[in-house]
């Protein structure tokens, strides 16, 4: 099987959808030796912020000495950047390798009349395939959906759970009221573990320490009353975090800062544990760990920063980074998102803040909203939009908008990041 192969393979497999539940990832994961349980875990599940602190832990993790396995999606800039090892993705070699015994045991499955895998499923076996082979110390991973019955539940050999931020989000599948999202989420504890969180609503917090009684496992939450002597710029960014000081994460946004310390808790959780960090790691790792489409600045003139906001949390988040780091710019926003998300209220709070407004289509995605009719839900809030034919019409009008002294904000979905940014460094020559 060679790589195109294996991507075809992989991408044939979404026509068995997005199936919640055990069952059919713990018989692929049975036919291929179990590799999941020769691998120790930090599982992070929440609505937003989960990779920001997966980013952190693991970098800070790399330069600590470790060799460090990243699951995430979903992803920006290419396929294979969804399993990496110590920030190298996964090797088209090694994809083609392992897909050919994953699409054999597929077969088997299916020859035995039981369910074929997802696409998800699929790339979980294939993640921790690799993580084994390539001899992993520890493997930072992220819930795909929810967390009781997404695949990466499977796993039992967790070191530290971890929380983002829990808001409301996918409530067909997971829930319609946050105590049954947090729920779902908190369905990744395990026994006797350590349970690190971001600061969490009461309501939140509730059904996490309830679980935590449950699975006899402690429970930690960032202390945000600890969060001290803030500076938030994109020239100095720093903060101290209970005896740390001047600490710098590399991530710009307001909710950074929550995520950095998060991070913080869960790397003194290993230390706990027997996995020993210098203080000289933790903060080198720390300043050096970047993670795309997190408001990040991808161009200075004009100023041009994306960020993946999708959600109501999200978009909260991020109108309030928006009144930290650039208060007085003038605001041009691209906008694309799926049509399954609640866009009218991301529009009610952040169309407003905006001069122009260019919508457009995310490309290869069933979910997505036609531009037209994201530029109709945005009129209401903002009567100076248009939509644009593609990604590339966007970046230009947008960067026209802007001109010498305006900004442009690209949000929305991240399935179309990655596109923008290509188109926004093919512009630039």
């Amino acid at each position: 099987m060679t790589y195109e192969e294996a991507r075809a393979f992989i991408d044939d497999t979404s026509k068995y959808g997005y199936i919640l539940g055990l069952d059919t990832v713990t018989e692929l994961l049975s036919r291929l030796g179990n590799p999941q349980d020769d691998l120790k875990f930090v599982h992070i599940a929440g609505t937003n912020g989960k990779g920001s602190i997966l980013a952190y832990v693991s970098t800070i993790l790399k330069e600590a000495g470790y060799k460090v396995g990243r699951y995430i999606s979903p992803t920006i800039f290419e396929y294979r950047e969804r399993i990496q090892v110590n920030e190298a993705y996964i090797p088209e070699e090694a994809v083609a390798r392992l897909a050919e015994r994953i699409y054999q045991a597929g077969q088997a499955m299916l020859a035995e009349g039981l369910a074929h895998p997802t696409a998800f499923e699929v790339e979980t076996a294939l993640a921790f395939l690799y993580f084994k082979e390539t001899d992993c110390d520890i493997v930072v991973l992220e819930t795909g959906m929810g967390g009781l019955t997404d695949a990466t539940n499977v796993v039992k050999t967790t070191l530290v759970s971890a929380f983002a931020s829990i808001s409301m989000d996918h409530m067909g599948f997971l829930g319609d009221t946050l105590e049954e999202i947090a729920r779902i989420k908190a369905g990744i504890i395990k026994p006797d573990t350590t349970v690190i969180s971001t600061v969490q609503t009461a309501r939140v917090r509730e059904v996490l320490e309830e679980a935590c009684r449950e699975k006899r496992a402690s429970y930690r939450e960032v202390q945000k009353e600890e969060l001290k002597d803030k500076k938030i710029s994109f020239e100095d960014q720093s903060f101290t975090y209970k005896d740390r000081t001047n600490l710098r994460p590399g991530i710009l946004g307001s909710c950074q800062l929550e995520n950095a310390a998060a991070a913080l808790e869960v790397i003194d959780a290993l230390r706990e544990l027997g996995y020993p960090v210098t203080e000289e790691a933790l903060r080198r790792g720390l300043e050096q760990t970047e993670w795309a489409g997190r408001f990040t600045v991808i161009e200075e003139d004009p100023l041009f920063l994306v960020d993946g906001a999708h959600n109501r949390d999200a978009a909260d988040r991020l109108l309030e980074t928006l009144k930290l780091y650039v208060p007085e710019k003038r605001k041009i926003f691209i906008i694309g998102v799926l049509g399954d998300k609640e866009y009218d209220y991301m529009m009610s709070r952040l169309a407003p803040e905006a001069e122009r407004i260019v919508t457009v289509m995310t490309p290869d995605n069933q979910r997505a909203l036609p531009a037209e009719e994201l530029a109709e839900a945005v009129r209401k809030y903002n009567p100076n939009v248009e939509a644009a034919e593609n990604i590339p019409e966007a970046v230009k009008k947008a960067k026209g908008y802007a001109g010498g002294d305006g900004m442009v904000l690209a949000f929305g979905s991240l399935s179309y990041l990655g596109d923008l940014i290509r188109a926004v460094r093919k512009e630039a020559g």
